[in-house]
């Protein structure tokens, strides 16, 4: 264990550390901070509580000693070639998220990977055991490390530990599918707080805990015995947000309103400019979505003359067979809605399989008319949020599935159920065809949402509730 003096107080532990490697024109690699709203939070609360964050670097089979980077102190765990596909790209990616999201994609129950997971799980908590000072705080992040609220109370029950969790939490009668379910759920209650993103799924969470467990629940508390003691878990919704700061201030820059203006000039100084923006990923609806805007064209609703999709989806996880027969099949429906309507000057839907700067990300939202965000299921979906954090102008529509959890907040969205393609090609239409003033009043609202409950104010919020836990002590 290192000396006294070498730990920290607070200790974010998340599968992945808050920078990432990069190669120099020299050759020489480097540090540099990755993007993201759980950076963004928590870097403030880092450097002025003596943090460390323990996670993996993102490369396979690379040991580096713990460092500093912008002055937080950075543990790296090591993971084998193996444990990324097992751990990460298996249990992590094709056990828990598919369950977790609903079944939209069928979930894969293999014992090795079950076996990896608690094996990388347990690397994790032992790395922030040695990190965090007596008495200390650690704060655990996500589906890829359920088991560490557990194994590190083990190890160190002198700690406050916080568990969030980025993703849905699913109803009791899918999360039973689970082989190692009550070992999951056993390792979350390690946690003195556990937070979700939506009220129902700290409600599914709990509801599990009672049937599944033995331990008592009422209200929003779960208390444990332990060792003769009672202990008491709190499981409850805590909303993540943006840090807005960076959109707004991107978004009143010249050159960005300039690029947001080359951008429409770009597609044919449409109309309207339909905006998509999500990874590549079979919860997002990007195939809904766009079978019908091509419904819409198809029916002489929409003209491509008038009208221009740009979807931009980010490649993800690309070596899951899911997710390669997923790109398959968006680039074949945009590729026959534009050869059905493209025109020499016109394209029906702009498709690109990349990832932008936020500063074009900005440009983007600004050059769009309306955001769609379909996804069929999401925890939260931060780009709903991004995009209503840049319209100063207070126009724009964003239209949004009720089933992330964005839709508990942005009321003032044009709601819709993506699954329902009917639904969604009327909520399309209210889109294109809604008048200023409608967009003015859902919009002043939405930003007035969005600004006040920002990033800083959820993690202000957990941590508040974490030192509420360590003070009735």
């Amino acid at each position: 264990m290192p000396a006294a003096s070498a730990l920290a107080s607070f200790v974010i532990v998340a599968n992945r550390l808050p920078v990432d490697r990069v190669q120099g024109p020299d050759g020489e690699e480097t540090w540099r901070p990755s993007p993201g709203g759980l950076v963004a939070a928590l870097e403030p609360v880092m450097h002025a509580v003596d943090g460390a964050w323990v996670g993996w670097p993102g490369q396979p089979d690379v040991e580096l000693a713990p460092f500093t980077e912008d002055g937080m102190r950075l543990i790296p765990v090591t993971l084998s070639e193996s444990e990324v596909q097992e751990y990460y790209e298996g249990f992590a990616n094709d056990t828990i998220w598919p369950l977790y999201h609903d079944v939209i994609a069928p979930p894969q129950y293999h014992r090795e990977w079950w076996d990896a997971y608690v094996r990388v799980n347990r690397r994790f908590a032992e790395r922030a055991a040695e990190a965090v000072a007596e008495g200390g705080t650690v704060w655990v992040h996500d589906y890829q490390l359920q088991l560490v609220p557990a194994m590190l109370r083990e190890q160190r029950p002198d700690l406050t530990i916080g568990y969030f969790h980025h993703i849905p939490f699913p109803a009791h009668g899918l999360y039973a599918q689970l082989p190692w379910r009550n070992q999951v759920l056993e390792g979350l209650l390690g946690a003195d707080v556990v937070g979700f993103q939506r009220a129902q799924d700290a409600t599914n969470f709990l509801a599990a805990v009672r049937r599944r467990l033995t331990h008592d629940v009422k209200g929003s508390a779960v208390s444990i015995d332990e060792d003769g003691a009672r202990r008491t878990v709190v499981a409850r919704a805590f909303p993540i947000s943006i840090d807005t700061v960076p959109y707004t201030e991107l978004a009143a820059r010249p050159d960005v309103r300039a690029r947001a203006a080359e951008i429409r000039e770009g597609l044919g100084n449409p109309k309207k400019i339909l905006l998509g923006v999500d990874r590549l990923d079979y919860t997002k609806g990007i195939r809904h979505r766009i079978k019908a805007f091509g419904e819409l064209l198809d029916q002489g609703r929409l003209s491509v003359e008038d009208v221009t999709l740009v979807q931009v989806a980010s490649p993800s996880r690309e070596r899951v067979d899911a997710y390669v027969q997923l790109r398959d099949e968006i680039e074949l429906s945009v590729a026959r809605i534009n050869g059905d309507h493209d025109t020499m000057d016109h394209t029906a839907i702009r498709y690109l399989h990349q990832g932008f700067p936020r500063e074009e990300m900005v440009a983007m939202y600004l050059a769009a008319d309306a955001m769609l965000v379909t996804a069929l299921r999401d925890g939260m979906n931060l780009v709903a949020k991004e995009y209503v954090a840049t319209r100063a102008d207070n126009r724009g529509v964003l239209v949004l599935s009720e089933f992330t959890g964005a839709a508990d907040e942005l009321r003032q969205a044009v709601l819709v159920n993506p699954h329902d393609i009917e639904d969604l090609k009327d909520a399309i239409m209210r889109a294109v065809e809604m008048p200023a003033a409608e967009q003015s009043r859902r919009m002043r609202a939405l930003r007035r949402r969005v600004l006040e409950n920002d990033v800083r104010a959820w993690s202000r919020d957990f941590l508040a509730a974490l030192d509420e836990v360590r003070n009735s002590r």
